[in-house]
């Protein structure tokens, strides 16, 4: 049980005033239950008071209906009218982040301090695209094909957002199209000036997992690292077989060059008093920490030296002057 509006007294169309906030999460089906009692004394024991009916319905019904306003007719009761419940539902302005925000912004907060430009390319995965309903394993979040870079985390977030209202969400959730679309940014600089970072943030188990085994084995020996997030309730036990810590991934018999893959189910970082803040912070601790040792093994690999320490910052002595 979530909770329980006020009592609205001797009347048969009650407009309760009482509301709840829920976080919505678009790429989960939230089932809702919804009792209706006549409440005939204090006693907060309903299985004292008249049962009017019942309806079911989902969070995203009622988001998704017109200005977010779901008429269903109650039930529950056999052969009898229950009458009519109006859910709706509105976005509230300081709204709560969905799993997927969280995790983005844990990670890209951190490493965003890295880039110089804050210029980020974002693409999804997994939908289908309009106006044709063709489905897309790699496709800009911003709609620009030629352009898909977004304005720091906060641009990431807008594109997300505008595009979960154009897109339709869509299985089987393929990584390598992604994996090799950020290789191939990776090939074209091996020289130890750019180094790449590849966050993926899943809610579907991997379904294509053999061409995805060879992306990432072919990407090993590019200047590159996998950040994989699993969000939600889905069994990922595949996905550790992606994360090279005890086994070296490999595929078609060719061993990865190195470990480039770190993978965490986000559940495993929530904290359970709700606090976003802390769960964010265990998960950035865990995801980046074996980023630096990624990095310097490619860089150790390749034999390419750090560039030489600038030298040290002085004021300039003020020149001598000589009284005229």
């Amino acid at each position: 049980k979530f909770g329980r509006t006020e009592v609205i007294k001797n009347t048969l169309n009650p407009d309760f005033v009482r509301k709840y906030i829920l976080d919505y999460f678009f790429e989960e089906k939230q089932n809702l239950r919804f009792d209706v009692y006549d409440i005939d004394s204090k006693s907060p024991d309903l299985g004292k008071h008249d049962f009017l009916g019942q309806v079911y319905c989902t969070l995203g019904e009622i988001v998704g209906s017109p200005a977010s306003r779901l008429e269903k007719p109650l039930g529950g009761i056999p052969g009898k009218t229950c009458g009519t419940i109006i859910l709706s539902a509105e976005e509230l302005g300081n709204c709560r982040m969905n799993a997927y925000a969280m995790a983005l912004k844990a990670v890209g907060e951190i490493i965003q301090d890295y880039d110089s430009d804050k210029m980020f390319p974002a693409l999804g995965f997994g939908a289908k695209l309009p106006p044709d309903g063709r489905v897309s394993h790699e496709f800009p979040l911003n709609g620009n094909v030629e352009n898909p870079y977004c304005n720091g985390m906060e641009g990431i977030l807008e594109a997300y957002h505008q595009s979960l209202k154009l897109v339709q969400l869509y299985g089987p959730t393929n990584f390598a199209p992604v994996v090799n679309h950020v290789a191939r940014y990776a090939a074209a600089v091996e020289d130890g000036s750019q180094y790449f970072i590849l966050l993926i943030i899943t809610d579907g188990v991997i379904s294509d997992m053999a061409q995805t085994k060879e992306a990432i084995v072919n990407a090993a020996k590019l200047p590159m690292s996998i950040i994989i997030v699993g969000v939600g309730q889905a069994e990922f036990d595949a996905m550790v077989e992606l994360d090279g810590d005890d086994v070296r991934i490999s595929s078609r018999g060719k061993l990865a060059e190195r470990d480039i893959v770190q993978f965490v189910p986000f559940r495993d970082y929530m904290d359970r008093t709700g606090n976003h803040v802390l769960s964010m912070a265990r998960l950035a601790k865990d995801v980046l920490a074996e980023i630096p040792d990624q990095l310097i093994s490619y860089m150790k690999s390749r034999a390419i030296k750090p560039n030489p320490v600038p030298p040290p910052y002085s004021t300039c002595n003020n020149p001598e002057t000589t009284p005229l």
